[in-house]
């Protein structure tokens, strides 16, 4: 594919936004662009490239003609039309979690399994958000080194539930000032200047369900599929970007030198760690960047050739439509 044909599937959505102005913003060669949505948006534009293009209401003809689908609508619309889009000779990137364990489904994070975007059978699956920020600080560490097992704890922005979350935060945030009471709907408690230990629904091994997309994704990714690794993940009072404290235990020894090295030479990832001048990784400077961002760079000294890491990245860009339109960069070349 040199210049593709391009659909977006849930165009009007956060993340659908974001691959409009990714593929503006990286000059991506695509010789048209189809934005598509539900019923809702029918009669809403937007402009992209000097362009004012319609929202097209999804449907069973909408991808006639395209190359390249970039699909987030979530996992119900995913499994619909997914298969619709490649049977009418489209390559699906799809960021829901409808396609990411199936075996014959490539999950790929480009800077670390590029090679298996190529094996994709019509549908290319991009990992949860909290799993991408984490994989491309792990996989050099990796290399090197031979991760043992890893422990990590997630602060995600409630973006990464999308704009009614985000709407909802704001709100309370103003209710709470203006001595009202806080209305929770999106969440199943008020998340203004509150913590929730809790995303996605309860599995019956009580994990919720972004734990074990983390545990089971990570093991696909890197090749790893007896990889001791756990989760917690908590949902956070911040509009954008996901932190995480990684602990990670090697089976080499490695010194926290060392690793700022690697990663420091790592593609997708910038190190920012100079405690003594207050310089670690923040969700606010992270927005709108494309890297994970790693600090805080130390020695685990209760567990041998361990380190902790903190891991921030904007989870709208690479933790979704970057990484999907690095993806679709794969096959283009």
């Amino acid at each position: 594919m040199k210049e593709p044909r391009v659909a977006i599937a849930g165009a009007t959505g956060m993340v659908g936004q974001e691959f409009m102005r990714i593929l503006a913003q990286r000059e991506f060669p695509l010789a048209s662009l189809r934005l598509l949505a539900s019923e809702r948006s029918r009669g809403r534009s937007f402009d992209f490239r000097g362009e004012t293009l319609p929202v097209q209401v999804l449907d069973d003809k909408s991808f006639e003609g395209i190359d390249v689908a970039l699909f987030s609508a979530g996992g119900s619309i995913s499994t619909a039309f997914a298969p619709i889009a490649v049977d009418a000779g489209a390559v699906v990137i799809d960021n829901s979690n409808a396609w990411r364990m199936e075996p014959e489904v490539p999950l790929v994070v480009p800077e670390v399994n590029p090679g298996e975007a190529f094996k994709h059978k019509g549908i290319i699956a991009n990992p949860n958000c909290s799993t991408i920020q984490m994989v491309v600080v792990l996989d050099p560490l990796h290399r090197k080194w031979a991760l043992k097992r890893v422990v990590v704890t997630t602060f995600q922005s409630v973006s990464g539930t999308g704009k009614n979350a985000v709407d909802e935060l704001k709100q309370q945030i103003r209710d709470i000032e203006e001595g009202k009471p806080a209305t929770a709907q999106v969440y199943p408690h008020q998340i203004a200047y509150n913590c929730l230990p809790h995303i996605d629904i309860f599995l019956d091994n009580g994990y919720c369900r972004e734990e074990q997309k983390m545990i089971d994704e990570t093991r696909k990714i890197m090749g790893l599929p007896g990889l001791p690794i756990t989760a917690t993940t908590v949902r956070v009072p911040v509009y954008v970007g996901h932190g995480e404290s990684v602990n990670c235990e090697f089976k080499k020894p490695v010194e926290p030198d060392e690793a700022r090295e690697a990663l420091g030479q790592a593609q997708g990832v910038e190190v920012v760690d100079d405690p003594s001048k207050n310089l670690y990784p923040l969700a606010v400077d992270c927005e709108g960047q494309d890297a994970s961002f790693v600090g805080r760079i130390r020695k685990d000294y209760s567990a041998e050739n361990a380190l902790n890491l903190w891991v921030v990245s904007d989870n709208l860009r690479k933790g979704a439509a970057l990484n999907a339109i690095q993806i679709a960069e794969l096959l283009l070349d």
